[in-house]
């Protein structure tokens, strides 16, 4: 398959999953493995340009397929804008989740840059956050979305 550009194989068991495959034989950690059950969002990734939850998807399904991970975003050493908002509007707290919403919102505001608060509560409806209570992860999506829409 194609990861962030790149393309990667391996030999790995036929029922492993995406998110298998990208962790332990790639060593993208970015995704988290943390329901297993596609309920969370914190393993989310784009398979083909559409986010999907790697832990319900099977390695063998992404083959010569187009997936990108959180790690994707990122331009050399420098933070992608949305993870720096999530700094500075204090989103970030164990981090666990943060992956998740980070591509979740990537993919949110590449569809919508002035997105309203309905819509980015319904795209962000599925991560969950145990952790900010949530209004610091909006709050982070707005601050994304201005200096989106600020070009900075």
């Amino acid at each position: 398959m194609r990861v962030n550009g790149a393309w990667r194989e391996a030999d790995v068991w036929p029922g492993t999953s995406l998110l298998a495959f990208l962790r332990e034989a790639l060593g993208l950690y970015g995704s988290k493995n943390a329901c297993e059950q596609g309920e969370c969002g914190s393993c989310s990734v784009w398979l083909d340009g559409t986010l999907a939850c790697s832990c319900l998807v099977l390695a063998a399904q992404a083959h010569e397929r187009e997936v990108r991970t959180v790690e994707g975003l990122t331009s050399g050493d420098r933070l992608h804008p949305i993870q720096e908002a999530f700094l500075e509007a204090g989103a970030v707290q164990c981090g666990f989740c943060t992956p998740g919403f980070v591509v979740a919102v990537a993919d949110l505001l590449d569809k919508d840059a002035n997105p309203s608060p309905a819509t980015v509560r319904e795209a962000l409806s599925g991560n969950l956050c145990r952790c900010t209570g949530y209004q610091k992860i909006l709050d982070a999506v707005q601050l994304a979305a201005e200096r989106r829409r600020a070009g900075s």
